[in-house]
């Protein structure tokens, strides 16, 4: 049996350079569910694991992504990437990369 994380992490790749712009922002939410999770994973890596945030919070990281931060919100909590309670959120899922500040893949969101 062949192994497919090197064509997963290819079609992860084209994913983000399909919808994530070059200041890291996404020109478009993606439609298909696939695709989408790509992009969330992404975007989860912004919210440290074990840190709650505020829902006000979440919106100005989710800002510099997109416009429709309510819709990021709502895709990252039904999706399991995020866990919300009392208006308080936290990471729940999505990839975690470990001592890789240096890594060229791993783009922090534009802040603004």
């Amino acid at each position: 049996m062949a192994d497919s994380a090197p064509d997963d992490a290819a079609r992860a790749e084209a994913v983000l350079r399909a919808f994530v712009r070059p200041d890291g922002s996404l020109s478009s939410i993606p439609a298909r569910r696939s695709k989408r999770l790509v992009v969330l994973d992404r975007i989860s890596q912004v919210f440290d694991v074990g840190t709650r945030y505020p829902e006000s919070e979440v919106n100005a990281l989710l800002r510099a992504f997109h416009p429709d931060v309510a819709a990021l919100r709502r895709y990252l909590v039904d999706e399991g990437f995020m866990t919300r309670s009392a208006s308080v959120y936290w990471r729940s899922g999505g990839t975690v990369l470990l001592d890789a500040p240096d890594d060229p893949a791993r783009k922090d969101p534009p802040r603004g």
